[in-house]
């Protein structure tokens, strides 16, 4: 289920009511599927605003309070260089939660699930978000949540998070369709917005190369 994202204000704090939307970043998933996306590793100038995110969560929430949470692996040499973004988020609003990257194993799904499952039961959680195309481990945790009332939201990319497209649970949001998520458009072609002359999908590899690499 997929919706349309409109421009929207934002609410003061002290108009706040009762309920709680939710929002939890799973910034590992959407660091790597972003790169499948655009075909490369991720600049500054092409990943998503937290200012942005936060706009549009406070905006779409009415009066009701938020809370985001900001989830990421960090490996001990990435340390020094991963301070400034993680401090550049929480000035966002965002709360983070960091666990250390020493085994490949190492993940925040649990973390994540956990913190969701903590925050509906104390009761009043009236919308989750989550920025996470890994369906996997979202799915059925979210389809069980929403069969209680609370309202389920995905937002990532549309070429990566099949599982909430296809659920009639859960409604999804492609990340590029929040207002000013991206300062500049993504270099990419969506299969669920294509122009009506058509569009041209270049080749992510060459001929050559492949035929080079089987032999």
């Amino acid at each position: 289920m997929t919706a349309v994202v409109d421009e929207v204000g934002t609410v003061e704090d002290e108009a706040l009511g009762e309920g709680l939307d939710l929002l939890v970043w799973d910034a590992p998933n959407i660091d790597m599927t972003l790169a499948n996306v655009i075909g490369e590793r991720p600049s500054p100038t092409s990943r998503p605003r937290f200012d942005a995110i936060a706009r549009w969560l406070v905006g779409s929430a009415a009066d009701r309070d938020v809370e985001g949470c900001v989830f990421t692996n960090i490996a001990p040499s990435a340390a020094p260089n991963m301070r400034g973004w993680v401090e550049a988020v929480r000035s966002f609003g965002f709360a983070v939660f960091a666990r250390p990257k020493v085994h490949p194993e190492d993940d925040v799904d649990e973390a994540m699930l956990e913190h969701i499952a903590r925050r509906a039961a104390e009761g009043g959680l009236s919308r989750v978000v989550v920025a996470s195309a890994d369906g996997r481990n979202f799915r059925e945790p979210l389809e069980e949540l929403a069969r209680t009332g609370v309202e389920c939201v995905v937002i990532a990319f549309s070429e990566v998070a099949g599982y909430a497209q296809e659920s009639d649970l859960i409604t999804f949001i492609d990340l590029e369709d929040v207002p000013g998520a991206f300062t500049t458009p993504l270099p990419r072609i969506r299969l669920d917005n294509l122009p009506p002359e058509g569009a041209w999908l270049r080749p992510t590899r060459s001929m050559r190369s492949l035929v080079e690499a089987v032999g």
